[in-house]
């Protein structure tokens, strides 16, 4: 189909002092249209910049541009990071599948959405390719929705279609997608992964993001049958258990053999496996990370990180103390969701301790932590020390279970601090 495209500077012109502003995800990030917005900073006022984790430069949160841009993020990635934690950025909790009724229910109604699309099919058809999540709920809601259309975006399968009559400016470019590549496992990384492994279930279906501690278990389960995928994102890793055998859906309730994801990232590979492969559909965070959606497919292994846990089970996976790091993310969404599954398995994976040696199972969550999965929730909680279920055990039994996996540094000092919280009290009275 013939289109008619403009270049990114007289896109841009359509964001006006005041507007809300959104930005697609991960490697979908508008890079040429964000520079062009960035580069009309002296004549706008009080934009706010809304997003999940951007791939790339960040240049609207530099201090030049206080009184141009405001970012206000669902997720906080690396490049913004340091605006957040200085006070030149904020950060909204929300999990990940309620960001679309910001939109949807005019919470945070947009003026304009920046993303990047795969060029129009024959039936005037772009496809939001490696980033539905959020996006498509920013497509359908916003006044202004202007593309930058690339070759090198693939052609995605589910929700993530749009037609270009809904395009209000097209801007032609033909860039790389933004990799993420694997990196060599530790030996701690590896052993996480074997033990996440050696509890999941023929049949099962996994949901993990991208990170050492799923590539390890991913690694790990070449000699597994039958998994399945439901998961909010995924990376390089699925595509050599697709070729393997070991994916294949079959035991799914939804979308039965069918790989199910909202965004992707990874490399080249990853981008070339997607397109235009009718085994993986793509659809919003409001789908795919519905815990009523979860539930029905068996054996769901949701598996997550954290920064520090407590001894009784509390999760902070968003802060180091009141530091914003991450976000809430997708992880209570999957959590919950895993554990209503039938034969489901929620899991919490981390180190046992920092890279400055400090222990990540503490007796307490540093002051100002934000707790993401509350006690009620946590479940399985694995290092590479083992795996401990947490499910029905109560305090006293918690501090146990999770000393026993803690770096073996810090578990006297962990079972020291349980007994005098949690032990018998002689200033107690009857």
């Amino acid at each position: 189909m013939r289109y008619r495209t403009i270049s990114a500077e007289e896109a841009v012109m359509a964001i006006k002092s005041g507007d809300r502003v959104f930005l697609q995800t991960a490697a979908a990030t508008p890079k040429r249209l964000i520079d062009a917005m960035v580069s009309r900073a002296a004549a706008l006022r009080n934009v706010e910049i809304v997003s999940l984790h951007t791939e790339g430069d960040a240049p609207y949160v530099r201090k030049e541009y206080r009184e141009s841009f405001r970012l206000n993020a669902f997720f906080v990635g690396k490049n913004v990071r340091p605006a957040v934690q200085c006070g030149d950025a904020d950060a909204i909790p929300i999990f990940l599948s309620d960001v679309p009724s910001l939109f949807y229910n005019d919470i945070m109604p947009l003026d304009v959405a920046l993303v990047h699309v795969s060029p129009p099919d024959r039936h005037g058809y772009c496809s939001l390719g490696v980033s539905v999540d959020v996006t498509r709920a920013a497509v359908h809601t916003a006044r202004h929705v202007i593309a930058q259309v690339n070759p090198n975006m693939p052609r995605t399968h589910g929700e993530g279609l749009l037609h270009v009559s809904k395009i209000s400016a097209l801007v032609e470019v033909d860039d790389p997608l933004p990799e993420v590549p694997g990196h060599a496992l530790t030996e701690t990384e590896r052993q996480i992964g074997q033990h996440i492994a050696s509890i999941v279930e023929d049949g099962a279906t996994l949901q993990m993001g991208i990170g050492a501690i799923p590539d390890a278990t991913l690694a790990a389960l070449g000699g597994h049958r039958d998994l399945g995928i439901h998961s909010e994102m995924f990376s390089d890793g699925v595509v050599d258990l697709v070729e393997k055998g070991v994916i294949n859906g079959r035991f799914k309730k939804t979308h039965n053999e069918i790989i199910v994801a909202s965004f992707l990232m990874g490399t080249r590979k990853l981008y070339d496996f997607v397109d235009d492969n009718p085994l993986v559909e793509m659809f919003g965070s409001d789908y795919i990370n519905d815990t009523r959606e979860i539930r029905k497919n068996p054996k769901v292994t949701a598996i997550n990180s954290a920064i520090e846990i407590d001894m009784t089970g509390q999760v902070c996976a968003d802060s180091i103390g009141v530091r914003h790091f991450s976000g809430v993310g997708g992880q209570m969404d999957f959590i919950r969701g895993a554990a209503l599954s039938s034969g489901g398995k929620p899991i919490i994976a981390l180190p046992s301790v920092t890279a400055k040696g400090e222990s990540r199972i503490v007796p307490q969550l540093r002051p100002g932590a934000g707790v993401v999965t509350t006690r009620a929730h946590a479940q399985y909680v694995v290092t590479e020390y083992g795996i401990v279920n947490l499910f029905g055990r109560n305090l006293r039994q918690r501090v146990e279970a999770l000393a026993s996996i803690a770096h073996p540094d810090f578990r006297e000092e962990i079972l020291r601090a349980g007994h005098d919280l949690y032990g018998r009290r002689s200033d107690c009275t009857e």
